[in-house]
């Protein structure tokens, strides 16, 4: 009996690792660019608030009015489309897609 119980969990704990290590899908979420950093973009949600820093992977694809630039390119203001994936436990940008903003 004692070892049934230890299958059952083990079972429920194998279940569980591999839920958590699903989190790897990406998630987007867009904003404004409140500054730039090195390979850092700190940014709020569409309204202003919410102001969060995200860590850039060195190998992001980043655009800017759908062409391609780098993290320095971005301005305050700039609209931003963010793509993270949790990368070795740690959620990091790997896509930005900036609009400029309209003056």
């Amino acid at each position: 009996m004692v070892q049934r119980a230890l299958s059952v969990c083990l079972v429920a704990l194998t279940l569980t690792m591999g839920a958590l290590g699903c989190q790897s899908t990406p998630t987007t979420h867009q904003g404004k660019v409140v500054g730039v950093g090195a390979g850092t973009l700190t940014m709020t949600d569409t309204a202003g608030a919410n102001q969060h820093t995200h860590v850039v992977i060195v190998k992001a694809v980043i655009t800017c009015d759908g062409k391609p630039c780098g993290l320095n390119d971005m301005k305050a203001g700039d609209t931003v489309t963010v793509t993270t994936e949790n990368i070795d436990g740690k959620m990091l940008a790997t896509k930005i897609d900036a609009r400029k903003a309209v003056s």
